[in-house]
Formats: structure tokens, C-alpha cells, sequence
């Protein structure tokens, strides 16, 4: 395959942190597997998925303060849709590998209708206001450009039916891409692109 070449020297990750999307949790099923994983065959890896809060400055308050002290060069991060976002502001301020799953590549604008109640995907009983003022944090945050491309990689599915394919890809243009046909928003086909986030993170593919 043609990422293969560009992803075989990638440095073993020792430290991985995972952000999950706008609604979403720790219960993500790509956060699962890719934890499941790792705890059976590199149980060594340090890994943090934490639950982020709806506010973007606080659940970005939240990552600095757990990341801190972690490895530049072998610290790595994974973010999906906002998480993507979120990753994309940790690797340019940290200098880590950063590799996204259908990011959300302005989120200041496409979460504006989402303002009000909403409720998580995994467990619809717990609710959270995204407030109006969040629009602002979210924009606060984003950076104008990724610098040095090549430390990132990203998934992106044609298929996604919340996020405009051609949009990521122009993001990440110097980027590694996986740029899939189908596919949707969520990834259902996870475990098919597992071997492209290991070979990513620098370790051993195997079976999983």
C-alpha cells in the first residue's frame, strides 16, 4: 500500500492519548478496539481517553494538565471528527505525531446548530449544555495551518455523511491520507484500517 513506505520508520509510541468526538465518550468503539488492542499486545503503552467536558477550554485545560510531563518524541496523539480538531491544536503545540479521523476542520461553524441539549451516543441519559459561548472557545483554539505535515496522518472517508471529505483533505494536504471510498462519519470499518494507526504509532502489526 501506498502509506506503508511513509509510516515503517515511525518512532515506537510509548505515551497515547485518544480524543474522542462531539458527543461521544471513552465508549467510542474505535477507542475500545484500539485500547483492547494495545492492552493484549503492547500493554506497556501508556494510554489516556479521557471524557471531555462540552466546553472546548475546558476540555482542552483538562488535556494540557494530563499530558503534562509526557515524552515529545514518543508521545503520539489520535483524535476522530472534534477529537480530530482537538488533536491537530495538542500536536502543534506539543510537537507530537498527530493522526485524525474524519476531523472536523471548523467546528466553530458547524457545531453553531448544535447549540442547546444534547445528549451522548453511548448513553442518551447523560445530557450536557452546549452552550453559546463555546462557538467562541472553539475558534479561540483552532490554529490557521498544521506546520510539518509529515508528522501527521489522517483517515478520511468519502462516505462521511457529516463532514465534507474534500474539506479534510485540503486541511491536511501534506499529510499521510488514507483517503477512503466509502466508509461513514463513525468509521464503522475500523479494524480494516487498524494496521495503517499501528503502523502510525510505530508498533508491531499483528493479527487482531
Amino acid at each position: 500500500m501506498p502509506w506503508a513506505c511513509d509510516l515503517e520508520m515511525s518512532p515506537r509510541t510509548t505515551h497515547l492519548l485518544y480524543l474522542h468526538g462531539f458527543r461521544s465518550s471513552p465508549q467510542s468503539f474505535k477507542a475500545r478496539r484500539l485500547h483492547e488492542w494495545l492492552t493484549r499486545r503492547q500493554p506497556e503503552v501508556h494510554w489516556w481517553c479521557p471524557q471531555l467536558p462540552p466546553s472546548p477550554r475546558r476540555a482542552f485545560e483538562l488535556i494540557e494538565s494530563g499530558i503534562t510531563g509526557w515524552p515529545a518524541a514518543t508521545s503520539a496523539v489520535i483524535g476522530s471528527s472534534l477529537g480530530g480538531f482537538y488533536a491537530t491544536v495538542v500536536a502543534e503545540r506539543t510537537g507530537w505525531r498527530a493522526l485524525v479521523m474524519n476531523p472536523a476542520v471548523d467546528p466553530a461553524r458547524d457545531l453553531q446548530r448544535h447549540v442547546g441539549q444534547q445528549s451522548l451516543f453511548h448513553d442518551p441519559s447523560q445530557q450536557f449544555d452546549f452552550r453559546v459561548e463555546y462557538i467562541d472557545e472553539l475558534r479561540n483554539l483552532a490554529v490557521p495551518r498544521i506546520t510539518l505535515p509529515e508528522r501527521y496522518a489522517a483517515i478520511i472517508a468519502k462516505g462521511d455523511e457529516l463532514l465534507d471529505w474534500r474539506e479534510m483533505t485540503r486541511r491536511y494536504a501534506a499529510a499521510t491520507i488514507r483517503l477512503l471510498e466509502g466508509s461513514d462519519h463513525g468509521l464503522s470499518d475500523f479494524d480494516e484500517h487498524l494496521p495503517f494507526v499501528l503502523a502510525f504509532l510505530g508498533l508491531a502489526i499483528e493479527s487482531a
